[in-house]
């Protein structure tokens, strides 16, 4: 190989090492706890590429309230599913999008839009004591 042959497969690799790290490191955000008032936990979601944040910690017992405010007009983002709480809604473009249930038990619960493409999660602690 000349050193054109040895730059262009360096500049590839590097790219595609750019891109795994992207993909692999880029879900991984700090758990966001829910705010508490008047016995409601509540979380404000951003929804533009991902879920922001992406991991939601919740109290088993007490009524959650997620707010997802969708600020794209992305295919992939307009349908929002809990599965594990029964929840199916469609999120309009630039609009606020309420979605409440209460957690029973203690665990992980995934969160993602219609294609299954976005993903977050909610974690139910114990209720406090």
């Amino acid at each position: 190989m000349d050193t054109t042959q040895w730059i262009v497969s360096g500049a590839g690799l590097a790219l595609i090492l750019g891109i795994a790290f992207f993909f692999f490191t880029s879900s991984k955000g700090v758990a966001m706890s829910a705010t508490t008032a008047n016995g409601i936990q509540t979380q404000h979601i951003v929804v533009k590429g991902g879920y922001s944040p992406s991991k939601i910690n919740v109290h088993s017992g007490e009524p959650v309230r997620l707010v997802f405010e969708r600020h794209e007009t992305s295919p992939c983002s307009e349908e929002l599913l809990i599965p594990a709480f029964g929840i199916k809604r469609d999120l309009a473009p630039h609009a606020k999008t309420t979605v409440e249930f209460t957690p029973t038990k203690p665990g992980t619960y995934e969160f993602t839009c219609g294609m299954n493409m976005l993903r977050g999660s909610i974690t139910v602690e114990a209720a406090h004591q």
